[in-house]
């Protein structure tokens, strides 16, 4: 397995994209000939997988198909093995676990199974890159007797947890995989099993990886146990944080017992498709339907305005209380062992496309042209849509699509009735927010809350007049928050809070953020209070909840969640006289016992309250940490009261560390007063702009849902240390330390002036916060560029590098060196250049002016430029301007090909 952390390096930071594809019969007769036509879907599907610096090793390829009891009696029969029985047996595909076999046999032994012997599966490393092979583990089949497929299932993660060497690509008596670190031209020749003309199946899922900014391993190659993925699972965070805290409360009847043998559902070091795989086939071994799990897992959008019949969106709805879509760019393919199906995201961000003909041969890839299938041959051919679904029924010989999919699962227990008698909505109309009677009183309580003048002039006043979050220019050159220090001269830190510590990710590599405007119609920030934790079977009581349309509570809405029946709420103050770290532990030790006592609602408020303040940010993690590690988190609902809430990025890092909702009640006082004549209408504008401006927030890491983004922890720290981070943030990483709890403390405001400091973050100020761009640098920099002065170049550069410290590369300094280092064997300039080319940037991210810049320039230190997808333009050939590397769209499949000159 790849390397967790190594200085900055994070494994969580890895992505890929890739290609899968499908094939069966549908008459579900097995022939080796569908092995075949699935290494050729693989062969076909290459150009969608990647290599590294070694060109024959592949970022992994491979095939899930049903076993072929036959072959295995013969070939075990060939060798003297063990007889297998003639009836069905288990088959663990394993890499590794050398020393371990006594370990892997015991297990079975105790789970009731039979070890029917051990075949090492027949392979030609020669067929493989110099990098696969150096790594390559060995590969070996375990036959197991006497175990169904739940208890293979059982086997198989025991196995996992009590060998450390043992990787399990397959343990079942239905499937098998073979994969591993190839190119998809290279499986056939490396698994000689595969050519066998006894190696029959009904159908195969196949898979070419291309891991983008990852080190592939074996183990990650796909397919995996029941699925196999093209894409990224953006909200795998809070995913996994979300099946973390239920785990305590999980039960099925098929389990009994057991199911805390195969528990946690995930288990570190994994993708985020392995994953996926994980969770779909406890569901599935749990008693649910695959396409129903898959339904669950990978939902269509279903708002109002969506257009679907009333059972369907009243599924959904129901279900989305039960499981938060794995949301992201995902085109699926998956199987229960007997029949196959695939499956696209809400926004449809993966192309699958599938093919039935006269005589039954299904095929699905991420592109059409993956066999070749004569014209008068196809019966119906078509694609997947977004959220839609298929299912290739191998039992009774059908193909199911999507309308008939769903409204047959849609209709198998009463969900519309389900929703309709017992969801509780809180979210309604705006009733008048009456402001503050003094205006005095309302300036005091924002200087409590650290607020500055620019919050109210430049945040929440367009917000409250327009409805839309303040536009702002692109660069922030503001000191970073862990920098920007109150001093005499300063004596204001810009109304800095540990919000400002938290920077948001955004989606990257292969994977495209959300349009939040156009794609509105996906996404969603409705969210729930009351989830009950057992994902595993399906209740009236399931529906019982407290439905939000939206996570910013007016006051009226509050007074209205204090008054639930059924759902009895507790309010919690978060001022405190005393120690920080006592008060966070008091705080989470009586949310804990109120929610043990049955309390549902937990009301974290400092509207009320004189003394020192716990930042709303700390008091979320440590009742969300303890309420989590006791495992009643899923049916609590954390609502924070806060007067330090004021704009978009507070309401997504308390929502993103767990909060449920959100009253900035003193922000709505704020935007009553700036709209007096129509006070409704301000606090809605700002409602909406923070609602807005959630969603924009969601969209830039691909994530359609705010039941996706809740929990997800989707940050980068700057300026905070490790111990706090372990102990309130874990799962977000710090790079560069900072503040503990005791530094927080300290600055702590336990008295307030009479009205808000001037701020300075946004714009300059004096007496405000220091800004990289200071207006005699301003001055500097743009004459210095106009009259071509050097002089007044280097003093803007001297000014810089002595007098700013608001970055962190500021705070860097060049140490003394007393014996310089010999030089001599060092490369010379002009050469070292050569081994460096320019990347492939795009026209329109660049213009043409600066691609011939860059061109020039490289072209002069005989290196070469890169043209960006397109080419460019015939006038710059032959001249100096030209690009050595043109890049085109071309090819069979329209892929991007490298033209390099020698």
């Amino acid at each position: 397995m790849q390397t967790k952390h190594k200085g900055l390096y994070r494994s969580e930071f890895e992505h890929d994209a890739c290609g899968v594809g499908m094939v069966a019969n549908l008459s579900g007769e097995t022939s080796h000939e569908i092995v075949e036509k699935g290494m050729t879907i693989l062969k076909r599907l290459m150009h969608r997988g990647a290599t590294g610096n070694d060109p024959e090793t592949g970022d992994g390829a491979g095939l899930l198909m049903r076993i072929p009891h036959a072959f295995f009696r013969k070939v075990l029969a060939a060798a003297k093995a063990k007889k297998l029985p003639d009836d069905a047996f288990g088959v663990a595909m394993i890499f590794g676990g050398e020393g371990e076999e006594k370990t892997i046999e015991k297990v079975v032994a105790s789970e009731g199974g039979a070890v029917l012997g051990w075949r090492d599966v027949p392979t030609n490393p020669d067929a493989i890159g110099h990098d696969a092979r150096a790594v390559m583990p060995r590969i070996r089949q375990l036959f197991i007797g006497g175990a169904d497929e739940l208890r293979l299932y059982v086997i198989r993660r025991e196995i996992e947890k009590a060998t450390e060497k043992t990787y399990i690509c397959s343990c079942s008596s239905r499937t098998i995989v073979y994969k591993g670190l190839l190119l998809a031209t290279q499986i056939e020749k490396f698994y000689p099993d595969l050519s066998d003309p006894d190696f029959v199946s009904p159908f195969a899922i196949v898979h070419q990886r291309y891991s983008t900014n990852t080190f592939p391993t074996w183990e990650l190659a796909h397919p995996f146990r029941a699925i196999a993925h093209n894409g990224e699972i953006n909200a795998i965070k809070g995913n996994l944080n979300a099946l973390a805290a239920r785990e305590a409360s999980l039960a099925a009847p098929a389990f009994g017992a057991d199911l805390k043998k195969v528990l946690p559902i995930v288990h570190g070091g994994q993708s985020d498709s392995a994953s996926l795989d994980n969770i779909f086939e406890l569901l599935v071994a749990a008693g649910r339907d695959a396409p129903h799990a898959m339904m669950m897992l990978i939902p269509q959008a279903w708002g109002e305005k969506y257009h679907m019949g009333h059972d369907v969106r009243a599924f959904y709805e129901y279900h989305s209380a039960l499981m938060e879509p794995w949301d992201g760019p995902a085109a699926v393919a998956f199987t229960d062992g007997t029949s196959l199906g695939a499956t696209l995201d809400r926004n449809g961000l993966r192309p699958a496309r599938w093919t039935l003909t006269t005589d039954g041969l299904f095929v699905l890839a991420s592109e059409t042209g993956v066999l070749d299938i004569p014209p008068k041959d196809v019966a119906r051919h078509g694609r997947l849509r977004p959220g839609s679904i298929l299912w290739l029924d191998l039992v009774n010989h059908r193909l199911r699509e999507d309308a008939e999919l769903k409204t047959f699962y849609a209709r198998r227990r009463p969900y519309r009735r389900w929703v309709k008698e017992n969801h509780i909505p809180v979210t309604g109309l705006f009733t008048e927010i009456v402001p503050s009677k003094v205006p005095g009183d309302l300036r005091r309580e924002q200087s409590r809350f650290g607020w500055t003048l620019e919050d109210v002039e430049l945040v929440l006043r367009p917000m409250a007049e327009s409805g839309h979050e303040p536009v702002g220019a692109m660069g922030n050159d503001a000191a970073l928050a862990a920098l920007a220090t109150a001093t005499e001269k300063r004596p204001c830190r810009g109304g800095r809070t540990l919000f400002d510590f938290f920077h948001q990710l955004f989606a990257q590599v292969t994977n495209p953020p959300i349009d939040p405007i156009r794609e509105e119609l996906v996404m969603s920030i409705m969210t729930y209070i009351g989830n009950q934790a057992n994902i595993l079977s399906e209740t009236p009581e399931h529906a019982r909840l407290v439905k939000m349309t939206r996570p910013v509570l007016t006051d009226d809405e509050l007074r209205r969640m204090r008054n639930i029946p059924d759902f009895p709420a507790k309010t919690f103050s978060m001022c405190f006289a005393g120690g920080l770290k006592a008060a966070l532990e008091k705080l989470a030790a009586d949310a804990l016992a109120a929610a043990d006592e049955g309390v549902k609602i937990l009301i974290l408020s400092d509207r009320e309250g004189a003394g020192k303040r716990i930042p709303s940010l700390l008091a979320v993690a440590a009742v969300n940490k303890a309420l989590t590690e006791a495992g009643v988190r899923p049916s609590v609902g954390i609502v924070v009261e806060s007067g330090e809430v004021r704009e978009i990025h507070h309401f997504a890092v308390l929502l993103g560390f767990g909060a449920t909702a959100v009253n900035p009640w003193l922000a709505l006082e704020a935007v009553s007063e700036i709209g007096k004549s129509d006070t409704v209408k301000a606090a809605a504008n700002y409602v909406t702009a923070v609602c807005r401006g959630l969603m924009k927030i969601m969209s830039k890491m691909g994530i359609s849902t705010l039941r996706s983004y809740r929990l997800a922890r989707i940050f980068e720290a700057v300026g905070l240390g490790p111990k706090l981070m372990r102990d309130y943030f874990a799962g977000v990483v710090s790079p560069v330390g900072g503040l503990e709890l005791e530094d927080i403390e300290r600055s702590l405001c336990v008295g307030a002036s009479e009205a808000p400091c001037v701020g300075g973050a946004y714009r300059q100020r004096k007496g405000g916060e220091e800004h990289l761009w200071s207006p005699q640098r301003i001055v500097d920099f743009r004459e210095a560029v106009r009259h071509d002065d050097y002089a007044r170049f280097k003093r803007y550069t001297d000014d810089i590098d002595a007098n700013s410290h608001v970055t962190l590369r500021s705070q860097l300094e060049f140490g003394h060196v007393e014996h310089a280092e010999r030089v001599d064997g060092v490369e010379p300039v002009d050469s070292v250049v050569r081994h460096f080319v320019g990347g492939a940037m795009s026209l329109g991210s660049l213009s043409p002016e600066a691609h011939e810049t860059i061109a020039l320039a490289l072209n002069g230190l005989g290196t070469m430029s890169n043209s960006g997808e397109g080419g460019e333009n015939p006038e710059r050939f032959g001249t100096e301007k030209n690009s050595a590397i043109k890049q085109v769209a071309s090819g069979r499949f329209g892929v991007t090909i490298e033209y390099i000159r020698s």
